[in-house]
Formats: structure tokens, sequence, C-alpha cells
């Protein structure tokens, strides 16, 4: 890309620190003081006051870590939190309600936990409307109580990883309310702005340049049923996943630094990684040319550098379109199976297409793709006993499929107990109901002001506490496969072959059940 300086143009290369000229090289990021000051220089010059985050240098501080070599290639479970389980009956689960469950996850063999968005957003639900990078959301706990779940997971050999939102901010972030404030702002640079409202973009069928005259976060309806702007109207500012939440402008080198430091905030508190959301849209350069691109890629790269400069860190990566792209170490290191998942319910059905692709996939992908049978995103699917109409033969079978194989598992948090979908709700919602721990009838155990979005269907049943106590169960299962994972050596050599072998075995044995 090229990048218009007070002296020259300059060509910028996103897999260094460095911009070349036909002059001299010169540093993609000025010195952090000369930044900070020309920033507030800036503010002072046009009136506006400071925005209040944290965006502080970050030096990094590593320190060994606690958990043993190839831990990444264990089970993980994603969590969250909101939905998982309540400390103090407010009715929104908790980082201490997450500790306390900790003895759960071990016993059940987990290796790793995958925390869904806990840093502060305005969204007050699934925590991708980030406020600040560098705080805990409010309706989770503090710092504190997320040192605390870093120290006991550790105690009980679990690593902890984190979405990290670096796409886009919330409306409500302070960098976008004063860029917002005032056009003359420094923080405008921080986000993707244009005079009128740029044509021919359709991306999931909208327009992503919104004009701000109209505050269009407060829309309610479909976004691309936003009205037009009036003729003339000026100030659009780009929004990939909607108006509510706008692009950050990773042209714009501070904002990159802010990045790189608030992962390094984390990492020094001892976190052991990240889920790296949205990255293939962290660079547009047109209409035409949005998704996937190659300053994406490399920038992902850099990310994938920082986290892993900390001793035995993991990197994780959505990119639905070209996940085995991203799974490359020259990329992202790892990234989700975007599309193989349904392979695995469909080989549980018997389709034979299906059973061809189990075993074909990894002739191809690297062992470092994760593995999944739902998320929190419902176009990968309904929760797992929905996907198989409630067959629980198909369910085991499904299950170890996918723990067996090479890569690294993701369970969604329910599914380990066969918990079913919400019917009735729209969105997202039916899939990200409350966890099912018991029959308690008011909240199914996750808080005694009853459940979050809603009891599962299934949940007098398929509980934790009534699965625990039956063999035969959907969570016993779970626990005999994911234990029996974690006697195989865990080097990448050994990896394929055993675990292949293992998917076969277990395969033969759920249909002999069947």
């Amino acid at each position: 890309f090229k990048q218009k300086t007070a002296y020259e143009i300059v060509d910028c290369d996103w897999s260094s620190d460095v911009c070349s000229s036909d002059l001299k090289p010169m540093s993609l990021t000025p010195p952090r003081t000369a930044l900070v000051a020309a920033l507030l220089g800036a503010a002072l010059a046009t009136g506006a006051a400071e925005p209040a985050f944290d965006r502080s240098p970050q030096p990094m501080r590593a320190s060994p870590s606690p958990l043993p070599p190839h831990w990444q290639q264990g089970v993980f479970m994603e969590i969250f939190v909101r939905a998982y389980q309540d400390s103090d009956g407010d009715g929104v689960g908790d980082l201490k309600g997450l500790v306390s469950r900790l003895d759960e996850l071990k016993d059940l063999g987990i290796r790793g936990i995958w925390l869904m968005p806990v840093t502060a957003s305005a969204d007050r639900d699934h925590g991708y409307a980030t406020t600040d990078h560098r705080a805990v959301e409010p309706d989770y706990g503090t710092l504190e109580d997320m040192d605390t779940l870093l120290r006991e997971a550790h105690a009980r050999g679990i690593g902890v990883v984190m979405d990290y939102v670096i796409n886009h901010a919330s409306h409500r972030h302070p960098a976008f309310q004063a860029a917002l404030a005032d056009e003359r702002s420094p923080w405008r640079r921080w986000f993707m702005w244009s005079d009128t409202a740029s044509q021919g973009w359709d991306i999931w069928g909208k327009n992503p340049w919104y004009w701000a005259g109209a505050q269009p976060w407060d829309f309610q309806g479909e976004y691309k049923d936003l009205p037009r702007p009036p003729a003339g109207a000026r100030g659009h500012y780009f929004g990939t996943f909607g108006p509510h939440m706008p692009d950050f402008d990773f042209r714009h080198p501070p904002v990159l630094d802010y990045h790189l430091d608030s992962l390094r905030f984390w990492l020094n508190r001892g976190l052991d990684g990240f889920r790296l959301d949205a990255v293939p849209h962290m660079v547009e350069n047109d209409a035409v040319h949005w998704n996937d691109q190659p300053e994406s890629r490399a920038l992902t790269k850099r990310l994938q550098d920082t986290t892993l400069a900390y001793p035995n860190r993991y990197v994780v990566c959505e990119a639905t379109a070209e996940p085995q792209a991203y799974g490359d170490p020259a990329v992202c290191g790892g990234a989700f199976a975007f599309g193989y998942q349904h392979h695995f319910i469909g080989a549980a059905k018997g389709q034979a297409d299906s059973v061809a692709e189990l075993a074909r996939y990894y002739r191809s992908a690297r062992p470092t793709m994760a593995t999944f049978l739902s998320s929190h995103d419902i176009f990968a699917g309904l929760r797992l006993w929905d996907q198989v109409g409630g067959d629980e033969a198909r369910y085991k079978l499904a299950a170890a499929g996918y723990l067996l194989q090479p890569g690294t598992p993701f369970v969604y948090y329910g599914e380990e107990v066969g918990q079913a979908s919400l019917p009735g709700l729209a969105g997202d919602g039916p899939i990200r109901g409350s966890m099912s721990w018991s029959a308690e009838p008011r909240g199914a155990g996750f808080s005694p002001k009853g459940p979050w979005l809603g009891v599962s269907p299934n949940a007098a049943t398929h509980n934790a506490e009534a699965q625990k106590r039956d063999p035969g169960s959907i969570r016993s299962f779970y626990k005999t496969v994911i234990g029996w994972r974690n006697q195989r050596p865990r080097s990448e050599e050994h990896t394929s072959e055993l675990q292949s072998q293992s998917t076969i075995s277990y395969a033969v044995f759920c249909l002999k059940k069947k």
C-alpha cells in the first residue's frame, strides 16, 4: 500500500517493520515518545479531549510457561462466560463462576480453554463490540479475577486463550467517539473514513460505508435496509460487520502498535495465547479486493510472531474462506477448519462422501488445524444434538471422529453433555443458552435468577450432574475418548498416524454399538 507522509510517498511491507522509498529506509512505526507527543499535540490543537483508554507501550516480559510441552494439542473447551456459570446471582455468568467449574473441566480431560471475548464491550452479550482491549468486561469481573482464573487453570494443567477482536471496535470505543466528535481529530485516522459513501461495495448484501450523521448504530432492522443518506452527506465510515462495529485502519501504523501492545499486555499477565477474530478482514483494498488480502495475511503473521515470542504459547485464527491457508506457519500457524465440521456429522449419518473426506483431509491439511462440530456462530451449525436429531450413537460417532483425528479439537460448552439448542430464538440465540449443570428447573444450575436466554429443552436428562453418574452417557463417552487422546504421544510426528488409527477403531466401536 502507499502511505503518505509530510515528506514523501513510501512503499510499506507488512511482513516487517520497515517502509522503503527511493530516498532511504524508514521505520513503519515512529518512535513511541514522538508518536505520543504528536498525537497529544494534534489533540490540543483541535481542542479535542484525549480519549480515555490504555494505549501505553507494553514491553515484552516473558516468563516460563507453567504448562507442559504440546499442551496445545490437547482438547479445548470453547466457553461463553456470560452463559457458563453465575457466581453472584445476578443472572450473568462470570469469571468466578468459571473458576468454580475448573475441576469439572480437569475431570473431563480438557487441556485448554478458549474464552469468547472477555474484554470490555458495549453489546452486553457476545462481547465482540469491544470498548477497551485491555480491560475485563465488568459483567464478568475484574483483572484480578482474570489473574485468578489463569493461576487456577494453570494449577490444573489447563491453558487459557482468549478471543482477541482486532478488526474492529465498538462505536462506543473512546477512540471512535473522539473521531466522531471532530473530523480534525487525530483519532480519525484510527478508523476508515470517506467523505462520500463509496459505491460498488457488497459485503454480505450491504454497503459497509455508513453515514455517521444518521447515527446508524441505533438503527433497528437489517443494515441493508438503512435509508440512503441525503445528497451531499459527508463523513462515512467503514464497518465490515455493521455500523455498530467500525473497522480499524491498519494503514495507520499507531493502530498496529496499539494492538501488538495489547497482545503483550495479556501475555505479560500469563495468558497462554489467542483466538484471533476475523483476521482476513483487517485490510480492504477496494470494493472487489476486500476479503483475505495479502496485507491481512502479512499482518496476521506479525500477530502470530508477537504471541509465539513468549514460550509455549498458542495462536489459532478465524478465517472462514481459506482456513488451510491460515493454518500455514507463514500466516497464522493454526486455523479453524470451517467446512470440514459438516463431514463428521455426515459420516456419522453414513454419507459416503463425508467418510471419504474424513480419510482424505489430513493427507494435505496441517495437523495444526482446529476441528469442531459446532461453535458460537450459527452459520457453522446448530448444536450437535440437533444436527444428529438426538441420536446418541451418531452423536458419539461424530465426536470420536474429531476428538481422535489430528488437529486441535474444540468442544463447544454443553456439547459434552448433549445439550440441545434453544427453540424459537433468532440469530445465534439458539446456540448461546446457559450451560446445563443440573436438572434444577429454574436455571439448570446456571443461576438462581434463571437461565441466560433459556433452559435447554433436554436439560432434565442431559446435564453434567446426571451424566457424571451414568457410565453410558455422552459425558462419560467424551471423558473416555479424551482420556485416550491424552495418553498418546503429543509430538507432531506421532499425531497423524496414531490418531487416524484411533479414529478408525472408535468408528468401528460406535457402529457396533449402533
